[in-house]
């Protein structure tokens, strides 16, 4: 008895193909069982069924009873074909086998609407198809035509080849477009169009550019597979079914010295392999016999093997659980059936692999003895109870496989028929079936990989993929500068600026350029520099393309030959509130000129990458954390130039670089608490309180003995900004007022309205009161000077009567003498700057080097009170730089990041744009002498300009301290 747990549950019936004898429901059920292990992944060994009648007179009975049990699978969901075409095209009954074999290449033949998943596949099989096609077409001449025919001088292989070139690899007749669309090799053509479209993402493309790039490639790869006449279809080396051709040992000749290798990366030698199969293949083929039906047939039972594959990217397998059926209701030498049915036998047994298909035939009696040997050799013995039919057929198809390996063996005779089973029908079980009785069906729920794997899921997939993909990709696009649809550069970022545009914060790699996302300028526009071209001659985009063509020479070079600093400084601007970039642009050109120099004249090349940290640095937290990433997997990084602001993050921005053991020198930044909190923190600027000692000098000579005077520190509010020079400024200067003897009135904050200081109610109460100060220290910015002038030179009170004004460094940014800016009448101004250029000029290369190699100055004879170097930024970035870059390149050989931090101590250049740059004498955490600093005064002439004058000065290295006598004022 079939165990209880293999049996399939009874088929409620109801449809048609209904068993209607007792024989073709045992049948039935047999099938049903062997396709619940085959839905099981058992594998079961499928037999070939011949049936037929015990006598003459049921052969009719016979084969209609097949004709149900078709109709009854269909009915099922099983995938079958039935032959019901009596006879074939064939001079031989294995030529007619051979044609009932090529009918069943046709994926219509398989499958009614019940079936589940697709048609059928056949590539194995349509391609030993279409060699016996090209054979045909060449006729009986090929391959040893007559001589003296116009055939004979030609080479028979190429002849072949040809003609399967005009086939296209293909049978004949058959439809060279389904569905509307071209039968080119899309297995490879549209992969490899996606790997494109892939790669161009990857690449940071943008998507047009990328799927632009894969329809061009689709289109072209279109051409060479289908357009072009007379050529073998583009990758049919990568096809499945030429690896088969070529992998299969049933083709595989014993004296084959060819290779028979088929590889991706070996196209022509694959080409040439398969022409040579097709060669032999075809030579076989001509000579007839056997082995063009057992061709046929191995290929049809590997083309069924690979669609019922259950691992395949399809996972097909597990969607078509029930096995292929093939019906053959009159097997006879007509239609070529008996040879299909040995054929299919002696393939079977010369493979070890097995395969789906399950045959049911029906054969004549009078024909039985072509199939003479199967299981059932004798009847039975005759038992006392004689075994229903059911339990006789399950028990004879156990004895088949239990005797199945014995009777492959190839010491047996030819004639036995191993995978035939015979099972005669005796006349009382062809009668009607009793009714009630119910045959079996195997499940029919839809399998796992159906429900998930499917196209539905598929559709769902790629609809959820796709909105990710567009949702990363705009998240990607709206956080950082340089997106594609998969990938960004990380480190720059997208930011808000003040004035409601976006900048680009971060360390420019990979070609980004900070230029890009500056606001274009309009000529109409009376905020000033906005593109840093409104007052000097070079623009930020010119000296990023330069700074990238010099780093493409340095890595050019000899690995390991250079260093790698980064300027990290303000390359955005604040339409809204009037600030430029003229600072970012002026320290990035004196970078620039150090690096050029540099390797003009240097063995250990210079590599300069720049970084943003926003209008007026306020993201410069965030530019020192993409530093500090970027450094950590870039060893050549040795240390930061900028930061030239100083800022309420200027604590965590200098942290964030030291704890990434960067040195940061900077040219301008003067906060007094840096270096007595940092060690690695290094300034050419004069300290704050150092600046206002200083001009305590000349607030000194503005003292009266023995008189009240009052004194003013008026600052620009920043409890909402991120400015810390301003609120130092204001409390050095307020300390330094009292030292002098001065009277302080209280603090005075003034705020911005549009980025425009509100400073006349502070004019009307300074002046208007009954304590007016004689001096004001003004801690406030280079853009408010002029409205504060403004205001002082027409309220009363203050209008025509002497007043002097102190401030800090900022206002060296000022143009007086080209009249950018003015003072009021009566007003003098007293200012620090941190670069005295004038001593210095003669004893340096500095400017012969920036006319050589800055833009827009090639030509030009240049001084220290030229307007594109006068403020000194330029000069102090340059000076910082090549203080940097010694300290990294000591003993001529470049340094590690470590090693320059030590080496900066040490570090003394003579010869500088600035004079001495010396750090030999500068304390661990502590305030270093040697400063440059310069004070000067500013007053209104006759004719309504402002003339400057140098009052004193220190170039950088000379340490003696600057004395009142030195800095005398005229009063």
């Amino acid at each position: 008895m079939v165990n209880a747990d293999r049996t399939p549950p009874e088929c409620p019936g109801g449809h048609d193909g209904m068993p209607e004898s007792d024989a073709g429901r045992h049948l039935q059920n047999q099938l049903e069982i062997l396709i619940q292990d085959f839905r099981r992944s058992t594998e079961p060994p499928m037999p070939v069924f011949v049936v037929h009648a015990q006598e003459d007179r049921d052969d009719d009975a016979v084969a209609g009873l097949v004709r149900q049990l078709h109709a009854g699978q269909e009915a099922h969901g099983t995938r079958c074909a039935v032959v019901t075409q009596d006879a074939y095209e064939g001079a031989t009954e294995v030529r007619r086998a051979a044609a009932l074999v090529r009918a069943l290449s046709d994926p219509r033949k398989w499958g009614g609407p019940k079936a589940l998943y697709r048609r059928y596949a056949f590539p194995r099989l349509r391609l030993v198809h279409a060699i016996d096609d090209a054979v045909a077409a060449l006729g009986d001449s090929w391959p040893s035509p007559a001589s003296g025919s116009p055939e004979a001088g030609q080479d028979q292989r190429q002849r072949l080849l040809n003609e399967l070139a005009q086939q296209r690899w293909r049978p004949k007749n058959t439809a060279r477009w389904r569905s509307g669309l071209p039968l080119f090799d899309m297995a490879h053509i549209l992969p490899a169009s996606l790997v494109t479209v892939l790669a161009a993402l990857l690449a940071r493309s943008e998507w047009y550019v990328a799927v632009g790039a894969g329809l061009v490639f689709l289109l072209l790869l279109t051409v060479l597979n289908y357009v072009l006449p007379g050529r073998a279809p583009i990758f049919l080396w990568l096809r499945r079914e030429s690896r088969w051709f070529m992998t299969t040992t049933f083709l595989r000749a014993a004296d084959q010295e060819e290779s028979t290798e088929v590889s991706l990366l070996r196209p022509v030698g694959s080409w040439k392999a398969i022409a040579a199969r097709a060669y032999d293949v075809a030579e076989a083929l001509r000579a007839g016999g056997d082995f063009h039906l057992q061709l046929c047939v191995l290929a049809l039972r590997e083309d069924l093997r690979d669609n019922h594959r259950r691992w395949s990217w399809d996972l097909r397998g597990f969607k078509r659980p029930r096995p292929p059926m093939l019906f053959l209701p009159h097997a006879d030498d007509r239609n070529g059936g008996v040879e299909l049915i040995r054929a299919i036998s002696d393939v079977r047994s010369r493979r070890s692999e097995l395969d789906p298909l399950l045959v049911v035939a029906a054969v004549r009696a009078q024909d039985v003895p072509r199939l003479d040997r199967g299981v059932v050799r004798t009847a039975p013995a005759p038992d006392a109870a004689p075994p229903t039919f059911g339990v006789r057929l399950r028990t004879w198809y156990r004895e088949w496989g239990r005797d199945l390996r014995a009777e492959q063996s190839p010491s047996r005779e030819r004639s036995v028929l191993p995978w035939v089973m015979k099972i005669p029908l005796p006349h009382d079980q062809l009668g009607p079936v009793e009714e009630g009785r119910h045959h079996l069906r195997a499940s029919s729920r839809p399998t796992l990989a159906r429900l998930v794997w499917a196209l539905h899921t598929l559709v769902l997939v790629i609809a959820l993929l796709s909105a990710a993909t567009v949702m990363r990709a705009d998240a990607l696009h709206d956080r950082y500068c340089s997106a594609s649809v998969l990938t960004a550069n990380r480190d720059t970022r997208r930011a808000q600026a003040p004035d409601g545009r976006t900048e680009c914060i971060g360390i420019a790699t990979d070609g980004l350029r900070f230029a890009d996302w500056l606001p274009a300028p309009d000529p109409g526009d009376d905020v000033k520099a906005l593109t840093a071209g409104d007052e000097t001659p070079w623009t930020v985009a010119d000296l990023e393309d330069r700074i990238a063509a010099q780093n493409a020479r340095v890595l050019d070079g000899p690995a390991g030959t250079y260093v790698t600093v980064v300027y990290a400084g303000p390359l955005s601007a604040d339409t809204s509130a009037g600030s430029s970039l003229v600072k970012g642009a002026e320290e990035l050109a004196g970078v620039y000129l150090a690096q050029a120099v540099i390797n003009e004249n240097s063995s250990v090349k210079l590599r300069v990458l720049v970084a943003n940290g926003g209008v007026d640095l306020g993201h410069q937290e965030e530019m020192a954390e993409a530093i500090a990433g970027y450094a950590a997997h870039d060893p050549t990084v040795v240390g930061v130039v900028g930061t030239g602001r100083d800022l309420k993050s200027s604590r965590a921005t200098t942290r964030i670089l030291m704890e990434a053991g960067l040195p940061v020198v900077s040219g301008t930044n003067s906060a007094t608490y840096l270096p007595r909190e940092f060690a690695n923190w290094f300034s050419l600027a004069a300290t704050d309180e150092w600046q206002t000692r200083q001009l305590g000098l000349i607030a000194a000579q503005l003292r009266t003995p023995d008189r009240r005077q009052y004194a003013l520190v008026l600052a620009r509010d920043t409890a909402r900004t991120d400015d810390l020079y301003t609120d130092e400024q204001a409390r050095y200067g307020q300390g330094m007022l009292r030292r002098q003897g001065f009277t302080p009135l209280p603090q005075r904050r003034y705020t911005l309205t549009g980025g425009k200081p509100e400073l006349r109610s502070h004019a009307q109460e300074i002046c208007r009161g009954s304590r007016v100060p004689s001096v004001i220290y003004f801690a406030g910015r280079v853009e408010d000077i002029d409205p504060l002038m403004t205001q002082l030179g027409t309220e009363p009170g203050c209008a025509g009567k002497p007043l002097a004004i102190l401030t800090g460094d900022d206002l060296s940014k000022a143009d007086f003498a080209g009249g950018g800016q003015s003072v009021a009448p009566k007003v003098t101004l007293y200012h620090a700057a941190l670069a005295e250029l004038r001593t210095a000029a003669t004893r340096t290369a500095f400017y012969l080097d920036a006319a050589q190699h800055l833009p827009g100055l090639r030509g030009h004879r240049l001084r220290y009170d030229s307007p594109a170097l006068a403020s000194g930024q330029t000069a102090l970035a340059h000076d910082a730089t090549r203080a940097l870059f010694w300290a990294a390149t000591r003993g001529d050989r470049p340094q590690s990041r470590a090693s320059t931090w030590v080496n900066l101590r040490s570090v003394k250049i003579e010869g500088m744009a600035t004079g001495t740059i010396d750090f030999t004498g500068a304390p661990l955490y502590g305030d270093r002498t040697g400063h440059s600093i310069v004070l000067k005064e500013v007053r209104r002439t006759a004719d309504g300009t402002s003339t400057p004058r140098v009052v004193c000065r220190r170039t950088a290295g000379h340490t003696a301290p600057l004395t009142q006598k030195e800095c005398r004022i005229s009063r």
